[in-house]
């Protein structure tokens, strides 16, 4: 009971956006919708352009700083590109060999703050899970409060989320977030400020909040697990959290699914930041993935019932990658590496060719030689587990990440989304390619 007083405190940010919503006389699961949100009724059905980007400013140590100084002129090449009307950022906000503060996460949201569209931020793990782990500076002062996640992740909402249903950058665009529009019989869900969705063009766009990590199960819970820092907090209240954070997701998917469906949406875009798909080096027989299986099974479900496309974008594993996972045997294209920083290559070729050369190894399991995420879906209980999901209506990209640290060049997908196409047939070459009304390029600017 000690330790769960003591990091209560931690959850401040909770209790403040409960102070917002008394004050302003929201109730807990009322909707916020004002004239300048993008409308709960579907807008006119018009093309338009994003630019995903994530796993970045990233360096290769504390000190290394190549991308985080190059990273203004990074932001200015997007803002050049006059096709992209908002900027959305899957997170993870510097590597997991780089140190969290207060003094890090401010420079990086000023540098946030001169993209000249809406940016839209969802949280990574390197920011505040991970901050406990020695590569980041936890059980050090090199870390704020020792890399304690749950302070690290009230200074990141504090400081990216301190106006609740409003966007970053300069032209800032009202939203809907789980701050204020969450179920009053789990009232923790308005802690999550990070997840919001908004219509465009009859398409649905959400974030939620899905950190790397296995849903952050056994590898984040300290019992018998090496490399967290001595950091005094129990596995009790370590579970409580990720249950939280859990419920609050899957509240959060059926709303936007719901919502979708009653406004008759062509489709939806989900970003997150975790790859729910990947082993991240490690065998099958780790069992590390477990914990997203349940949420694997839950959009599998939604997806299926919803019938239109949609598009899930996550960074985190640092190869850009188009696939369908819920479709045994779907066409699936990875990034050919492109090194050294100059070359500026977005070629891509089969993932089992990728996996053949050796660039696709580490997150396949147990020296198998195949490349299919459909089968790296793992069961607690069951070993020998098969899935049996067929959803032809989803897609994934996974974006690049991860740069310069990696000896790549800085990129962007710039994604279209025209309503008026509907075909569900994907397709991918050389980092051009579409899925129903999404069409993307990866972009290379000359930095």
């Amino acid at each position: 009971m000690k330790d769960v007083m003591k990091h209560s405190v931690h959850f401040s940010y909770l209790i403040a956006l409960l102070a917002i919503a008394t004050l302003s006389g929201c109730s807990g699961g009322g909707d916020s919708t004002t004239s300048s949100t993008p409308s709960s009724a579907p807008s006119a059905a018009t093309p338009f352009t994003l630019a995903l980007i994530g796993d970045s400013p990233y360096g290769a140590s504390p000190t290394d700083t190549a991308e985080f100084l190059k990273y203004p002129s990074y932001v200015a090449a997007i803002n050049s590109d006059k096709d992209v009307s908002m900027v959305l950022h899957t997170g993870d906000l510097h590597s997991g060999k780089q140190y969290c503060t207060q003094d890090f996460n401010q420079s990086v949201f000023n540098m946030f703050a001169a993209f000249t569209t809406p940016f839209i931020y969802t949280i990574g793990d390197n920011e505040w899970i991970d901050c406990q782990k020695a590569k980041e500076g936890g059980g050090t002062t090199n870390s704020y409060q020792l890399g304690d996640p749950y302070a690290n992740l009230d200074i990141v909402r504090s400081l990216y989320f301190s106006q609740p249903g409003k966007t970053l950058g300069k032209a800032p665009m009202t939203v809907h977030t789980q701050a204020t529009e969450y179920d009053t019989k789990y009232p923790t869900d308005k802690a999550f400020v990070e997840n919001i969705w908004f219509e465009k063009s009859n398409v649905m766009i959400a974030t939620i909040n899905m950190p790397g990590g296995s849903n952050n199960g056994a590898s984040y819970l300290s019992t018998g697990v090496s490399g967290l820092s001595a950091l005094s907090i129990t596995d009790q209240i370590r579970q409580q959290e990720i249950d939280n954070r859990t419920g609050a997701s899957f509240r959060w998917l059926d709303t936007i699914f719901a919502k979708a469906k009653a406004n008759g949406d062509s489709a939806i875009l989900i970003m997150v930041q975790g790859d729910i798909w990947d082993l991240d080096s490690n065998t099958m027989s780790a069992k590390t993935l477990t914990e997203w299986k349940q949420y694997i099974d839950k959009l599998a479900v939604l997806t299926k019932d919803f019938g239109k496309p949609v598009l899930w974008t996550n960074n985190d594993s640092h190869f850009y990658r188009s696939d369908n996972p819920l479709v045994l045997g779907a066409d699936c294209k990875i990034e050919v590496p492109s090194t050294p920083i100059g070359k500026f290559s977005t070629a891509t070729e089969s993932c089992l060719a990728s996996v053949t050369a050796g660039a696709l190894k580490p997150i396949i399991p147990d020296g198998a030689t195949y490349a299919d995420a459909y089968r790296i879906v793992q069961d607690k209980t069951n070993p020998n587990y098969i899935p049996s999901y067929n959803v032809p209506n989803f897609h994934r990209l996974v974006g690049h990440g991860n740069a310069t640290p990696a000896g790549t060049d800085m990129e962007y997908i710039k994604l279209t989304i025209d309503p008026s196409k509907t075909s569900t047939t994907a397709t991918e070459k050389d980092g051009v390619g579409s899925f129903g009304p999404f069409s993307w390029t990866r972009v290379q600017p000359k930095l």
